[in-house]
């Protein structure tokens, strides 16, 4: 989804504030002006204020001659002496953007005036004493070499990221690399959201990700767009000042999605890493909290509340994205993503609605086979719901047609789902297994397969053994070796329920 507009952007040559690149507080540390035993009246973040020149003068009328951000220097020989055109020469000051105020106390003034003090309290503008006599000509000079040097890191930084920036929309790169490399650049948590305020992609460090998707009203924003068309916006929450400037390095990051949106023909490509990226971290448990996912599913209108939820595998959809599509249609949400040959999805349906075969039918589209997870209210359980449809799906060779199978209609498989973790059902099914799990490996054998279509058509071995695409003399001597190997008869019902079990729990496993 993208907007196309005609944008008249309007700038200025002096810098923001999160660009400065020397602060009052820089200004303060430097030696020639400690040697004036510096005492700060106003501080707090008046000392984060940009100084871009200094200017010395004890003239009541300096204000006229003041273009912004400067810092002021003065004896205050010059100044008003009653106490209202004192207020009013501070204001004047603040009204013309000087950065601060450094008043050295002497001859001049024995201390600086209550009015002034005042106003740029009011106003929030730095103002320091000094208490010893400076040489303002040597602090001049090193402010000045300061603002040089630091003019020039900004320009090898921006160097560097034009380098930076520029091979990754050369290489290609997907947006969550592009976005990875700006948080990094920043040393702040960067989002990227499309036009309809979805989460694309995000990086935020070692901040919790609910926590950064609550804080994007403070943020600074970016449009990503190019050739009048927007697609979405890149934002950072805040965070260390950049040598070159935490505005030019987002304008770079959203430049280079820009680019990879005109090379894709548009960001359909977004919307598809999205999901398959909230997926994947679903399946491999990549979340500091379930708030975190619940934060990302919310971005997409996938909510829990008044609602059950279900993990679904489409065998043979056309795309995650008809599927998505489909399910917003029906007033369900969804997030699916193509995983292998198959498309897993997450559903979100209204409570008062059943997810019956007719509708599943409608979301995925006719003649494909679907299996469903049991229904969950919560992320754990969500993710308890795809890994048993997932599982499922994984031992399904049945060659019958299109159908609906629910979890919930294959009680053992729901069982082992829901104590998927317990090392104890783990150390049972590696137990039962090991030994031909190593003659598979060793001999790049077929025993499993043929010991889970067994254990699918109990007490029909023909059956068994046209699901294994085997001969029944070929498929009876692997069951003699399983029976060898394992040091079990085969026909005994408790012994075939064990193996199930084993196979279930490994299958679980390897999906998860």
């Amino acid at each position: 989804m993208s907007e196309r507009q005609d944008f008249h952007p309007i700038r200025t040559d002096r810098p923001a504030r999160d660009d400065a690149l020397l602060t009052i507080a820089d200004v303060l540390a430097e030696s020639v002006l400690q040697a004036g035993a510096p005492e700060v009246v106003v501080g707090g973040a008046a000392l984060d204020a940009a100084v871009r020149w200094v200017h010395v003068s004890d003239s009541a009328g300096v204000a006229r001659l003041l273009d912004g951000g400067e810092l002021l220097l003065s004896t205050g020989a010059g100044w008003p002496t009653a106490a209202d055109e004192l207020g009013d020469f501070a204001l004047g000051l603040y009204q013309a953007g000087v950065a601060g105020i450094v008043v050295e106390l002497g001859s001049g003034q024995t201390r600086i005036p209550d009015a002034v003090v005042e106003v740029c309290t009011e106003r929030g503008l730095a103002l320091i004493a000094l208490h010893s006599e400076v040489k303002f000509v040597a602090v001049t000079e090193a402010v000045h070499r300061a603002l040089i040097a630091a003019q020039t890191m900004a320009l090898r930084e921006r160097q560097h990221l034009h380098d930076l920036f520029t091979a990754l929309s050369l290489r290609g790169a997907p947006a969550d690399v592009v976005v990875a490399e700006t948080a990094r650049a920043l040393g702040a948590p960067v989002v990227l959201e499309n036009m309809a305020r979805e989460v694309i992609a995000h990086e935020t460090l070692r901040m919790p990700v609910a926590e950064a998707l609550g804080e994007l009203r403070w943020t600074d924003r970016i449009p990503v767009q190019a050739r009048g068309v927007r697609w979405g916006t890149l934002l950072a929450l805040p965070g260390p000042v950049h040598p070159a400037g935490r505005l030019t390095v987002l304008e770079l990051g959203a430049t280079a999605l820009a680019f990879g949106c005109l090379a894709d023909d548009g960001d359909s490509e977004w919307s598809l890493l999205a999901q398959r990226g909230l997926i994947d971290d679903l399946l491999g448990a990549r979340f500091a909290s379930p708030d975190d996912i619940v934060a990302r599913l919310a971005t997409s209108g996938f909510t829990f509340l008044g609602r059950h939820c279900h993990g679904i595998v489409a065998r043979g959809a056309e795309s995650a994205g008809q599927l998505a599509e489909r399910a917003a249609q029906s007033g369900f949400a969804a997030v699916a993503a193509l995983v292998g040959d198959d498309v897993v999805a997450l559903l979100s349906v209204p409570a008062s609605v059943a997810l019956s075969d007719a509708v599943v039918v409608r979301i995925v589209g006719p003649d494909r086979t679907v299996f469903v997870g049991p229904p969950a209210d919560d992320v754990l359980g969500l993710l308890a719901s795809l890994r048993a449809a997932m599982a499922l799906a994984a031992g399904d060779r049945s060659d019958a047609g299109p159908r609906v199978r629910r979890v919930e209609d294959r009680p053992l498989e729901r069982f082992v789902a829901s104590l998927r973790d317990d090392h104890r059902l783990l150390a049972h099914s590696e137990r039962m297994l090991a030994p031909i799990v190593a003659y598979d490996r060793e001999r790049r054998g077929d025993l499993l397969d043929v010991l889970s279509a067994l254990v699918a058509h109990p007490g029909n071995r023909s059956a068994a053994a046209a699901a294994s695409h085997l001969s029944r003399s070929v498929f009876y001597q692997r069951l003699t070796v399983i029976g060898e190997l394992l040091e079990i008869d085969l026909d005994d019902g408790e012994t075939l329920a064990a193996l199930h079990l084993a196979l279930l729990t490994r299958r679980s496993t390897a999906v998860g």
